[in-house]
């Protein structure tokens, strides 16, 4: 789920014609609106607020995730900055610089304090984090994020790419949502993307992809990512699907896998072209099955690489 702040009591809908747009895009790379859990989208029911998503998470009792077969931060012998100690391939992405931000930190159930108080966001403010959701086995999302932004560093690192990730697990808590937007900006990234898994109700399926909205207002100024920040989105939807096989979620974007928010302080903020992606509900056991799995956690990342490359391939 998102990690700088609760949704909005109600979802709004995207103008006809950039929906229009961003799902021809999208069905053209991989056909997006497909598959049976696509069926029957509705509105979205209401996720938990700021309060509720900073409770600790349950602690594990069932089934728990296959091993990821990834060092641990501790073991990896790399940085937030680079994720590398050695020289990066020749590849398509050289020259290129990707964030990668993992969302929420496994410490912050230890820090709550901390992260409840309120930041920026250039519109109003906002928590600082909050400690992401869990499946009902305990699985947190912040362990979940983490993997797959591991995996996505490798991949992309492999084509040449300067991968920087905003946090790895190297801190006590956070960083906030308004140090994560300014970490992107610092490096001048050419594409950031945050890793969430959602946690809505049981039956809701599926991935989206949450794009920046034209957001002007204090220090926020998305108009020049508005563009940019949709085709990345895009693109990630549409390599996501035919690379994991996982259906655009059936309760938010309308079958398309895209979603246009302007609530998020790590869009507002961002001056970069940026996008959150929920890889699915952990709240659902279908959805969880999948998230818990190592083999299906590689699938996504690498449906997160194909996207970005592609997008940033032109």
């Amino acid at each position: 789920m998102p990690y700088d702040d609760s949704p909005p009591p109600t979802r709004r809908a995207r103008p006809l014609s950039v929906a229009a747009a961003l799902a021809a895009v999208c069905l053209t790379a991989a056909g997006c609106g497909g598959g049976p859990e696509a069926d029957g989208a509705g509105a979205a029911s209401p996720r938990p607020g700021a309060d509720a998503a900073s409770s600790t998470a349950p602690t594990p009792t069932g089934k728990q995730p296959e091993p990821s077969g990834t060092a641990s931060p501790s073991d990896s012998g790399s940085d937030s900055d680079s994720g590398s100690a050695k020289p990066l391939p020749k590849g398509p992405l050289t020259g290129r610089t990707v964030v990668i931000d993992p969302g929420h930190n496994p410490r912050n159930r230890d820090h709550t304090r901390e992260i409840n108080e309120k930041v920026d966001i250039g519109t109003g403010r906002k928590e600082c984090d909050t400690t992401g959701t869990s499946t009902d086995d305990g699985y947190a999302e912040a362990r979940f994020t983490l993997d797959v932004s591991h995996r996505l560093r490798t991949l992309l690192e492999a084509e040449g790419a300067r991968v920087r990730l905003t946090h790895d697990a190297d801190r006590p808590f956070g960083p906030c949502i308004d140090e994560r937007a300014r970490i992107g900006n610092e490096a001048k990234a050419d594409a950031v993307v945050s890793v969430h898994a959602d946690g809505s109700a049981v039956g809701n399926r599926g991935f989206h992809v949450i794009l920046p909205a034209g957001v002007k207002g204090g220090g926020a100024d998305t108009s020049k990512i508005v563009k940019s920040s949709a085709d990345l989105g895009a693109r990630i939807a549409g390599h996501f699907v035919r690379t994991t096989g996982s259906a655009p979620s059936n309760y938010i974007g309308g079958n398309t896998g895209l979603d246009t928010r302007n609530d998020l302080g790590g869009l507002n903020l961002s001056t970069v072209p940026k996008v959150f992606v929920e890889c699915g509900n952990m709240r659902d056991p279908k959805d969880a099955a999948l998230l818990t799995s190592a083999s299906w956690r590689q699938k996504a990342a690498q449906g997160l690489a194909d996207g970005i490359t592609s997008y940033l391939k032109g």
